[in-house]
């Protein structure tokens, strides 16, 4: 995992650092040092290269200034502005030389306010020129990611020690461009927010069960239940139960209310039972499916159930009769609308993925700027791990630890690319892998996938295909 500190916690790491006897000057001019070198890698050479470096009044400003230093030596014409004197509107309105680059060195994580004048100017400049952020770009919430008014656009950001929520959450995130983690010598400890890596899905793969050598093993030890679907809503639950044998589920049975409809689903791999079913076509009852709860590892409910008020109720008689790890989705997470609390009853643990519709019918709230907060209120009320769904999905559980997923985009806004998903975890709780694991290296793979498949054209079915080639390079 990536450590993400917040700013907060950054400037509790600084103080740390200066107070076990790193002076704050030789921080600063690492830090100034470092932001030096990422310019004159976007550069290409620094030479008689035009270089404006915008300096606000604090630790941004410093490290600019040192940057600024450091480049002049190297032999580029660097023009310093600093944004809060008196003269600063003169002297930008002065400027006649067209520049190679910017370096933002206006304001750090912990600004909140709204750029104006001159700093909002080199904001607009930022639009038209390369430009080097220090820590964050200017403008960007450094604890959200939020934006209010103007901000820079970085192509290069150079951030201190570790990632900020502010570069890991839109819209902050595309405003950062490519993130350089410098490191100058202060300790991060152990963050709960973290990144999560390629590293940390190939730790939580490999286990006993996710072998390829345990002679031993069968089927019914990775076994998962799918219940979904509705009248017209069959292909749900079937994304859900392919994507789940993509991942390694040794069997899956898809349970779909009526017997037609099951019948008519079935013929593939996939295992298809039938549910009682309501005059209008969803769920009415748990019914005979309940006495095989035991058999199965995991279950993922939700997908194609539609709203019905029997439906809602089934859903919870479920939840309430099985032990088993479930993963809960779509529909299935309406029927805790308002009480997401009553998933602490469950013997067993529950991962919830709600997107922002579903995040608001569950807690009556907008998911908000602060999504890792949100997350984490969310956990903390249900007793569930929330894998809430968005630009920089975020994985949270009850004890405050959060990870990012680095990797997704607006390719997966595909019908049925969230029905993958619960698929993906589902199939990874049933070969025995923590919820929060399973959440994080769920999430990862699931963007994995869209890269294999490529993002034009894709479609959610893509993303099953595209599976075991990324769990083959892992």
């Amino acid at each position: 995992m990536k450590p993400v500190l917040t700013p907060q916690e950054m400037t509790a790491a600084d103080n740390a650092a200066i107070a076990a006897g790193t002076p704050a000057e030789v921080l600063l001019t690492r830090a100034g040092s470092a932001v030096a070198w990422e310019s004159r890698k976007l550069l290409g050479e620094t030479y008689g290269r035009r270089v404006l470096v915008a300096c606000g009044p604090g630790n941004n400003g410093g490290d600019g200034r040192i940057a600024a230093q450091i480049l002049s030596g190297w032999g580029a014409k660097v023009e310093v502005l600093d944004i809060a004197s008196p003269a600063a509107t003169a002297q930008l309105g002065a400027m006649t030389t067209s520049f190679d680059q910017i370096i933002d060195a206006m304001y750090g994580t912990g600004f909140r306010d709204e750029l104006n004048g001159v700093a909002a100017r080199v904001a607009e400049m930022s639009y038209e020129i390369p430009t080097v952020a220090v820590d964050i770009p200017s403008g960007v919430n450094g604890t959200t990611g939020a934006v209010t008014g103007k901000a820079v656009r970085a192509q290069v950001t150079v951030t201190f020690s570790a990632h900020k929520p502010g570069i890991c959450f839109e819209p902050g995130r595309g405003l950062a461009g490519d993130v350089r983690v410098a490191q100058i010598g202060i300790a991060v400890g152990s963050p709960d927010l973290t990144i999560t890596t390629e590293a940390d899905v190939r730790q939580a793969l490999a286990t006993r069960q996710l072998s390829n050598h345990d002679f031993e093993t069968h089927k019914w030890k990775s076994g998962l239940l799918v219940i979904g679907g509705s009248r017209g809503m069959v292909g749900a639950p079937l994304l859900v139960s392919r994507a789940a044998m993509r991942v390694g589920a040794g069997i899956v049975w898809c349970a779909v209310p009526g017997k037609d409809a099951a019948a008519r689903a079935s013929g593939s791999e996939v295992i298809m039972r039938a549910l009682p079913e309501t005059r209008k076509g969803s769920w009415r009852k748990v019914g005979t499916v309940a006495n095989s709860f035991s058999r199965f590892q995991a279950m993922a409910i939700g997908p194609g159930l539609g709203l019905e008020r029997s439906t809602g109720k089934a859903v919870r008689a479920t939840l309430s009769r099985g032990a088993n790890p479930v993963v809960l989705d779509a529909d299935g997470l309406r029927a805790f609308s308002g009480c997401p609390e009553l998933l602490k009853r469950r013997s067993g643990s529950t991962i919830v993925t709600p997107h922002a519709g579903e995040f608001l019918a569950l807690t009556g709230r907008a998911v908000g700027d602060d999504r890792a907060l949100a997350a984490r209120e969310l956990a903390q009320r249900s007793g569930a791990v929330v894998l809430l769904k968005g630009p920089a999905t975020v994985v949270a559980d009850p004890s405050g630890r959060a990870a990012i997923n680095p990797s997704d985009g607006p390719w997966l806004a595909t019908a049925g690319s969230g029905d993958v998903l619960t698929g993906i975890i589902g199939g990874l709780l049933a070969r025995g892998l923590a919820p929060f694991a399973a959440a994080t290296a769920g999430a990862w793979l699931h963007c994995q996938a869209a890269d294999e498949a490529g993002h034009t054209g894709m479609v959610a079915g893509d993303l099953i295909d595209a599976l075991p080639r990324v769990l083959d390079r892992l």
